[in-house]
């Protein structure tokens, strides 16, 4: 008979240690359990080297991380299943980083388990990948949904693919694409961002390849696209769907050569950009109705990611509430406050049309104008069945108590500051309601399509400062 494969299983956890290396050796390996990394390191002296590990990440006194690094120094070509409870970007992208082969989120079903080691034992030659700057942990969930997201950034961002990022309008697909950036080799390099929605399309050629001077009515000097400021780095295409037919043609070759003409120029420019392309609309259906290239999807769909709807994670919602409350507290120069109890399950009721840019804008709302420190279910008013109210008094009451607190404290911005919300809920909101289309949100609100998108950017730039 031949010798059973040897797994090792390390966690600080004895249940989760004893049912696992149970569930293995039924499975016909043989397993050494440890309860800590650096009694698992000692007997890499000891005993016969495994042929694959299971570690946990949080443990005592070395955790799984630094045992991985340790780990891969002595055998590089180890296979290692990372197990955690505490699943976001930064784990698991650290995780990969340090080159495990699966993460595995736990609770988890033991058939998985088993299913991941029957998999990872024939890869032997797994090798750590570059290291790359620890990322802001902007992405946040603890969903099925976002586990997974998670575990496909931490692969995805060392690979040289295009990816195209899919998902309905405030879902945080810009959010995805700094974290590919972020982990991946380019990480040390620009991040350029370009809603390609929000350029009227006269402009949106120079905008991407730049011009020279004189080359249309009012190039009075050179100018440089986004394509050679991301030079090297990444560039983010938003709402890609929305590009027209003609510099879709130049996009595409753009693509496929790495080079293109600056509008007006002559001068060959030479680029290594890795694009990154979303939209919330249906591209196949773009492609049907002839309004889409297939063979620019084709090339910017290599990889696709599918951003849930925050209908479909309502768990991740407190967490995400709390942070958007501290982070309009800090810019406010307010006290941090915090939903009640009854008023967070009126969140996790709500459906989120307008998906976590909505619960964001609401608790930047709130931070500002609700009077307590505690956020009652009577300070949401109407504001989760999207209907709002007729009455002003129901906001402007509130909006008073707010004025007269920062006035107490001496508060000498705001006017500004008030304003810059107003206009970003006002425009945010709308914009939902279009589903991301600037001009007839601008109908619907009585303003000008060119002075929407000039208050959106100000608004924006103000946020990301």
């Amino acid at each position: 008979m031949p010798t059973p494969s040897r797994l090792w299983v390390i966690d600080d956890d004895r249940a989760v240690r004893f049912v696992l290396a149970e569930a293995l050796r039924d499975a016909g390996y043989a397993v050494s359990a440890f309860e800590g990394a650096k009694q698992a390191l000692a007997a890499l002296a000891d005993e016969p080297a495994p042929d694959l590990v299971f570690t946990d990440v949080r443990m005592p006194e070395m955790d799984g991380l630094a045992f991985l690094d340790a780990l891969k120094a002595k055998r590089p070509d180890l296979p290692v299943i990372v197990m955690s409870a505490y699943t976001d970007v930064a784990s698991t992208a650290g995780a990969f980083r340090g080159g495990a082969h699966e993460f595995l989120s736990k609770p988890f079903d033991l058939d998985e388990a088993v299913a991941l080691a029957e998999r990872a034992l024939p890869q032997r030659d797994v090798t750590p990948p570059a290291t790359a700057p620890e990322i802001s942990n902007e992405l946040l969930g603890d969903s099925p949904a976002m586990r997974e997201l998670f575990r496909a950034i931490g692969r995805l961002a060392q690979a040289p693919l295009g990816v195209l990022i899919t998902g309905e309008t405030g879902t945080g697909k810009e959010l995805v694409a700094r974290a590919l950036h972020r982990e991946s080799p380019r990480a040390r390099k620009p991040f350029v961002a370009l809603n390609t929605a929000a350029i009227p399309a006269e402009l949106l050629e120079s905008e991407l390849f730049g011009h020279e001077a004189g080359a249309f009515t009012g190039a009075n000097k050179r100018h440089v696209g986004r394509f050679e400021q991301a030079d090297g780095g990444t560039l983010f295409l938003d709402e890609i769907g929305d590009m027209p037919a003609a510099l879709q043609t130049r996009l595409l070759r753009v693509l496929a050569e790495g080079e293109f003409f600056r509008v007006g120029g002559r001068e060959l420019i030479k680029v290594d950009v890795r694009v990154i392309a979303a939209t919330h609309q249906d591209l196949e259906a773009r492609v049907r109705d002839g309004s889409f290239r297939a063979d620019l999807l084709h090339r910017l769909d290599v990889v696709r990611l599918q951003l849930p709807p925050l209908r479909d994670r309502k768990g991740d919602v407190p967490a995400l509430a709390a942070r958007f409350l501290a982070q309009a507290a800090k810019k406010l120069g307010a006290t941090a406050k915090r939903f009640h109890p009854e008023s967070l399950k009126r969140l996790q009721q709500h459906d989120w049309p307008g998906n976590v840019r909505e619960l964001e804008n609401l608790c930047w709302r709130l931070a500002a104008l609700a009077p307590g420190e505690a956020i009652t279910p009577r300070d949401l008013g109407n504001a989760l069945r999207g209907g709002g109210t007729n009455d002003p008094g129901d906001w402007t009451r509130p909006l008073a108590q707010a004025v007269r607190e920062a006035l107490a404290r001496g508060d000498t911005t705001l006017h500004a500051t008030l304003r810059e919300k107003f206009d970003q809920v006002l425009l945010e909101t709308a914009l939902d309601h279009t589903e991301g289309h600037r001009q007839l949100a601008a109908e619907k609100l009585g303003l000008g399509r060119n002075t929407v998108t000039r208050k959106l950017g100000t608004v924006r730039g103000r946020n990301k400062s």
